[in-house]
């Protein structure tokens, strides 16, 4: 019987967690830094259901050379745990870190990581986007190598398609007119047919993140609590009258749109590609609205870095180079449905129906003028999941609560103050940059 992504999910929670549990067992007495007993140690934050990390050890790493051991946990506060104490020990089990850009930034802040510009200006060849290299920057110098690259995207299936509002152009909407044609659906059917992922392990804390607060506000720290912000949470206490109230059960949205439980969905393109793959005829993605400030979105970036304490870099650079070669970064799009930060023109064989429509979407969203890319927050160290409570609490407050929107804002802005003020985190896109701690506003 297959596992569908959400119990994929679920699962590799739990394998990660004992595969940490194994990795940190490892006897590595007279071995050189980053190489245990089980070989070179790959440890991630990224592609870590069951499904993902065995496409990486089965696939993706087939062909190396050496043995590699691949641990992946998605907690931010393990990986940094794991690191300081390796650190602190004069050696490191860990050969090779795979994370976000964030997570990336509090490494490099505490002086972790070893400086990878070199290995960055030997992988020429690679054809990274100036785009992301720009975003695996930090002080003037590389703190990883790009490795995998994804955002959020929209989908409907094709029935939706007959209530656009008039003049709408799909690819091209407004949140207004999204609205209005979530609206018709639910009038023309007499069911809610709009989804978003809010789930426990949904990714609704993105969409306010890196969508609706750019969108409407053109920051999202420091106009938390504008004039523009109460805008977009008026907007979005509408918008969830027309939602599928299973949306609070929700993690993956593409389950949802092939069944038909939900027509207009948003979410993570690698949690859509299975319904944009089994059903590519009958089932359409689209860039993500735009709002009064313009089109906002989050490119994600996951990359690769060695720790300072590694004694002996040379391995974990040649598996950085097979991870990154076109090749490769073909198995990993096929595999996992993670878009490489390279110039996908490059990448052999070519693009399945279902990937190659959302990369055409991804494309559209960049390019629309006015788009505004946000960074994942930048800094937070452990307080990562303190902050992303703030918008959870925040959402489930005036609208699962039809909570009075200004004074919540007011309320919640304090909370969010605290946790940049104990992570000591400034600004981070599209929020102007500054030193010192970022200021709500």
């Amino acid at each position: 019987m297959g596992v569908s992504r959400r119990d994929a999910l679920r699962l590799g929670l739990g394998t990660a967690a004992l595969g940490m549990l194994s990795a940190c067992a490892l006897d590595t007495s007279g071995a050189p830094g980053g190489v245990g007993s089980g070989g070179l140690v790959f440890y991630s934050t990224q592609l870590s259901t069951t499904a993902e990390a065995e496409s990486v050890r089965r696939q993706i790493l087939a062909g190396f050379g050496e043995e590699v051991q691949f641990t992946a946990d998605p907690s931010t506060t393990k990986l940094l745990d794991r690191v300081r104490a390796e650190a602190q020990a004069g050696t490191s089990n860990l050969g090779l870190v795979g994370a976000l850009q964030g997570e990336f930034a509090t490494l490099w802040k505490e002086g972790l990581l070893r400086d990878m510009t070199d290995v960055v200006e030997s992988l020429g060849d690679r054809a990274f986007t100036s785009r992301y290299l720009d975003l695996a920057r930090f002080d003037g110098r590389y703190a990883f190598v790009p490795w995998i690259s994804a955002s959020y995207i929209m989908a409907a299936r094709r029935e939706a398609l007959d209530f656009l509002p008039a003049g709408a152009d799909l690819q091209n909407l407004t949140y207004a007119q999204l609205l209005d044609w979530t609206r018709a659906i639910q009038q023309a059917t007499g069911s809610a047919r709009f989804g978003l992922p809010a789930g426990e392990n949904g990714l609704l804390k993105r969409f306010l993140q890196g969508y609706a607060y750019p969108s409407f506000t053109g920051g999202v720290n420091t106009t938390f609590a504008s004039p523009g912000a109460v805008t977009m949470w008026e907007w979005l206490q509408q918008v969830w009258a027309t939602a599928n109230p299973q949306s609070v059960t929700y993690g993956f949205m593409q389950e949802p749109l092939l069944t038909g439980e939900v027509w207009v969905a948003w979410d993570h393109a690698v949690r859509l590609v299975d319904a944009l793959q089994t059903r590519p005829e009958d089932i359409v993605s689209f860039p993500a609205p735009t709002g009064p400030r313009g089109l906002g979105y989050l490119p994600v970036l996951g990359g690769l870095s060695i720790p300072r304490a590694v004694a002996d870099p040379q391995p974990s650079i040649e598996l950085i180079r097979h991870l990154t070669d076109p090749a490769r970064a073909s198995t990993t799009l096929r595999t996992v449905a993670w878009f490489p930060p390279q110039d996908l023109g490059a990448i052999p064989g070519g693009l399945p129906p279902g990937v190659g429509q959302e990369a055409e979407t991804l494309q559209r969203m960049v390019g629309t003028p006015g788009a505004l890319a946000s960074s994942l927050a930048v800094g937070l160290g452990g307080q990562s999941g303190a902050y992303d409570k703030v918008f959870t609490d925040t959402f489930r407050r005036i609208v699962l609560d039809a909570g009075e929107v200004r004074g919540t804002l007011a309320t919640q802005a304090a909370a969010l103050q605290g946790v940049l003020d104990t992570a000591q985190a400034r600004c981070w896109t599209p929020d102007p940059l500054g030193e010192g701690v970022c200021r709500v506003g």
